[in-house]
């Protein structure tokens, strides 16, 4: 990808801070006291005391491990911690349970666990979520999270203990103001995100199994709740199938919003615009995520973008980024609140990463878009009942990987690229927005889907700069569709079996065990928000070792591949960006690990790195104590167990009074 000169981000750079009104700026007076380290999820820290020069240097000041946080130890620890006061506060363990550490030392100083029984084992959403919320009126403290059996607790900050007068004890059962009927014996409804606070406002969002099966035509709606945070009452409901009467039921054709709705939840983390008093909902897929037939219309509220009044709960505007919604394309990650600039005036804007590596920028008052986003014509299909949607919204701003074609493919040898040719004749390619195929063993067998962006740990935002900075990660999904047998609640959807992949076609699509598609397999991008344009775009990470040792690649000169893998959360700080990569990999001793690496904000150059003991499963966040920064990261894989490891600007590079 061609790189603009470093003369222009700086351009950018002053013609937003002369214009700049409306600025955002990121976690203040070192601390982090939200799951995104600012209600407008910028993960940005105004810190300048790790840097280039010292970053591969930074000690060890503590490690804390979450294996006795549960009854078993946790392999998948996602947490982003937060830190006030000295005090930093995480969830860890397979049952969710909340601990609070001294912030420099890493000493325990109390821990919360609800044992849900079998309630909390059915949960949907398991193990330890994702973080926390944080609320003070500048005398009480409180924390603030959702268990995995979906009740919302509130702790004393100080002590860990339930807050006795909010709702029953300190815990509300999200279950009893669902709004809807519920089966509890069938339907499934739980969350990992953490909950959002706003102006003494907490804000609940809701997850749902990933697939739900054949004999369910329906499912439990995700709605959105509003809750005061000192009593736990209901403040308003807003609902993301709407109800007869309300804006968008009109796109659920022939009254299949009562009869086929479901799931349309918002699982990912909630951004809120407190002085607009606005809340942005990232709204999933309705059910079921990848046939529509029962479901006919573009199906507000799924995969829209939902402003809504933080008060009232009433919308205020929405944004639809896939209409009447076949790929599970949901939108992953809180809307990270920014500026743009667009014929020289600063707009409060809003940036939405996806799955599909593309990049919505709107008004964040009006949801109108700041760069052009077309309604392009794309591919139809051939399942029967279903009604494909003709145009699909594209804006400008696109990252790391859409669609499939020929050129697309492997090719570190023409033997390898011949090969691929082979392999995907027998499936159905195309750009963006190809269907599934319905299953035909005759071909094709499956419709080639790539997830070529981003996931739940989202972006960051860099205020003084204007740039939003995106990870990517590119895998190739096999789509195939199914008629389900007579008798079954719905007659098509993805196929079942042992021998099939998670979305109905197979499970693995490789080239002697090599990438279907060609590199990069994981990038990180620099959009300018004064210019909606990619500054950069440059490989995640280096190239894995059983690609640089495949035997059908000896001799090749492979460069920097970057990896796939969950595409991890990244942190911008005054000096650096800083991003892991996905997986184990090649390490500068050979030991096994992975590595966290920083780069140039400005040109995507990497500067420095440090190697970790396993994989970044969380995302970074950073703060300054006693004149110290710190940077923490969670880490785990199957065989490591949860651990945070803090580390600090080294001694030697810490003036006595902390500059």
């Amino acid at each position: 990808m061609t790189r603009r000169p470093l003369h222009t981000v700086l351009t950018g750079l002053l013609l937003c801070a002369a214009a700049g009104a409306h600025a955002q700026t990121g976690t203040q007076e070192g601390e982090w006291p939200t799951y995104g380290g600012d209600p407008g999820h910028t993960r940005y820290a105004p810190l300048d005391q790790i840097d280039a020069g010292n970053f591969a240097d930074l000690e060890i000041a503590w490690r804390f491990s979450t294996s006795n946080m549960g009854p078993r130890p946790e392999y998948r620890f996602q947490s982003t911690p937060l830190m006030v006061g000295g005090v930093l506060y995480t969830t860890g363990g397979t049952r969710r349970a909340v601990t609070a550490l001294d912030a420099e030392s890493g000493e325990q100083l109390w821990l919360y666990s609800l044992n849900e029984g079998e309630r909390g084992a059915d949960a949907p959403r398991q193990l330890s979520g994702r973080g926390l919320a944080y609320w003070t009126d500048g005398d009480e403290e409180r924390i603030l999270y959702v268990s995995p059996g979906y009740r919302l607790i509130a702790l004393n900050a100080r002590t860990g203990r339930p807050i006795p007068s909010f709702a029953e004890d300190g815990i509300l059962d999200l279950r009893e103001t669902l709004d809807q009927d519920v089966d509890f014996e069938t339907d499934r409804i739980g969350l990992h995100s953490p909950p959002t606070v706003a102006n003494d406002v907490v804000i609940v969002g809701a997850a749902h199994s990933p697939f739900v099966p054949p004999e369910l035509k329906t499912n439990v709606t995700g709605y959105i709740r509003g809750f005061d945070v000192v009593t736990g009452r209901l403040l308003w409901t807003f609902h993301t199938i709407p109800r007869r009467g309300e804006a968008g039921y009109e796109t659920w054709l022939d009254g299949s919003a009562e009869e086929a709705g479901g799931n349309a939840g918002v699982w990912a983390a909630i951004s809120a615009d407190e002085e607009l008093e606005l809340v942005y909902l990232p709204v999933e897929s309705p059910y079921s995520d990848m046939y529509g037939g029962l479901r006919q219309g573009d199906n507000l509220f799924g995969e829209s973008i939902v402003a809504i009044d933080l008060n009232t709960g009433e919308r205020r505007w929405h944004y639809q980024l896939v209409h009447h919604p076949l790929w599970d394309h949901d939108i992953p990650t809180a809307p990270v609140l920014v500026n743009a600039v667009k014929d020289g005036q600063t707009i409060k804007a809003l940036a939405q990463p996806t799955k599909q590596g593309l990049l919505f920028v709107v008004n964040r008052e009006t949801g109108e878009p700041i760069w052009s986003i077309e309604e392009v014509p794309v591919p139809n299909g051939d399942v029967p009942g279903e009604r494909y949607s003709p145009t699909q919204p594209m804006p400008t701003v696109r990252y790391g990987h859409q669609g499939i074609g020929i050129d697309d493919l492997i090719d570190f040898t023409p033997r390898l690229r011949a090969e691929a040719e082979r392999l995907v004749a027998r499936h159905r390619i195309g750009p963006l927005y190809t269907p599934a195929v319905l299953n035909d063993p005759e071909g094709p067998i499956s419709t080639l889907m790539v997830m070529g962006g981003s996931n739940w740990p989202g972006g960051t935002y860099d205020p003084e700069t204007n740039i939003v900075y995106v990870t990517a990660s590119v895998r190739v999904n096999s789509m195939t569709i199914c008629e389900y047998p007579e008798g079954s609640a719905v007659p098509y959807g993805i196929c079942l079996g042992p021998e099939r992949g998670i979305f109905g076609g197979l499970p693995e699509i490789d080239v002697q065990g090599l990438p279907l598609l060609k590199p990069p397999y994981g990038t990180i991008a620099a959009i300018d928000l004064s210019q909606g344009e990619v500054l950069w775009e440059v490989p995640n990470g280096d190239t894995p070792d059983e690609i640089r040792n495949h035997p059908a690649l000896r001799g090749v000169e492979l460069g920097r591949t970057g990896r796939s893998g969950q595409p991890p959360g990244a942190l911008a700080t005054k000096t650096l960006l800083i991003v892991a990569e996905p997986g184990y990999g090649p390490t500068p001793d050979g030991r096994r690990g992975s590595m966290l690496r920083t780069y140039d904000k400005a040109t995507g150059a990497e500067l420095a790195a440090l190697q970790l003991p396993a994989p970044q499963s969380g995302s970074p966040m950073t703060y300054l104590l006693n004149g110290v920064q710190y940077l923490v990261i969670a880490v785990s894989s199957p065989g490591y167990a949860g651990e945070l490891i803090a580390f600090r600007t080294p001694a030697a590079d810490v003036e006595p009074d902390g500059r």
